[in-house]
């Protein structure tokens, strides 16, 4: 047996097997955020639930606010809390979860993540469970239908199925219409199931956020959105309501008024929505 080829051999297999290891490694980081040291974490005060990263929860998808473009999650919300995470020198990582984890707070107490974000509208129930942010987007409910369905308002749906996302602000503003305009809502799980269920027929009609829907049917000619709900909704990203989720939400405040000052936001807001935001 010639045994110096073989120990070569071997050597090389090794060098190699751990070159495949720190590659895979690296493409596990997410985000444009630095090494993913917890130094400016710990400096400011932040405890992470995993070190070198910023952990966000959500509910995908909830285009174009935060969907998946191949492995990774893109959208308008995360570029706006990858801006904690840079400042921090972290990455980010995002776990999709259900929606309801994220506004009651569970996701957080179970250190699940650091902080969420889904298109959230601050409401009072919201703010008593967990920490919210500075609102960063105004928003309002809609209605969208086929283009040549003839629906155009609420009272058009009587003994018309309407689609709504469960655990949504959309879901509660159908409910709360339904008896006097004589629809059933359908509760689905996600935005995609929703918005297909109303484009293969399933479904009369859907509820929910503007940016969403609209978003929707720029892709979907067929459909259309036919009203708008005056409902003055607000959205916010959530963390944990005590501990390093006050800390957190102060973070992304002081980040929010900075990048709308510098033209950041504006930048941002334009990569997603098409235009710049209204005054």
């Amino acid at each position: 047996m010639n045994i110096v080829p073989t120990l070569r051999k071997r050597r090389a297999q090794a060098v190699a097997a751990v070159a495949v290891l720190a590659l895979a490694l690296t493409a596990c980081g997410g985000g444009s955020g630095g090494s993913g040291s917890d130094d400016k974490a710990k400096a400011a005060g932040i405890t992470l639930v995993k070190s070198g990263k910023l952990t966000i929860c959500t509910h995908l998808p909830y285009k174009p606010f935060q969907y998946k473009d191949g492995d990774k999650v893109v959208g308008f919300d995360v570029d706006l809390l990858d801006l904690v995470a840079q400042d921090l020198g972290l990455k980010y990582d995002v776990v999709n979860i259900e929606w309801s984890q994220v506004t009651s707070g569970a996701a957080f107490q179970a250190k699940k993540c650091d902080m969420g974000m889904g298109a959230m509208t601050i409401t009072p129930e919201r703010q008593k469970a967990i920490s919210i942010t500075d609102p960063y987007m105004d928003a309002t409910q809609v209605l969208m239908a086929k283009k040549d369905s003839g629906i155009k308002s609420l009272a058009d749906l009587k003994g018309k199925k309407v689609g709504a996302q469960a655990d949504t602000t959309g879901k509660k503003y159908a409910d709360e219409n339904a008896k006097a305009n004589g629809y059933t809502v359908i509760p689905f799980n996600d935005l995609a199931l929703q918005e297909n269920n109303v484009k293969s027929g399933r479904v009369d009609a859907a509820i929910n956020d503007n940016g969403v829907l609209y978003d929707f049917v720029k892709d979907n000619p067929d459909m259309a959105v036919v009203a708008e709900f005056n409902t003055g909704e607000q959205y916010g990203f959530g963390a944990l309501k005590d501990g390093s989720g006050p800390k957190l939400v102060a973070k992304f405040n002081e980040l929010l008024t900075k990048a709308k000052s510098d033209g950041k936001y504006n930048e941002i807001y334009k990569k997603w929505f098409g235009v710049e935001p209204k005054k």
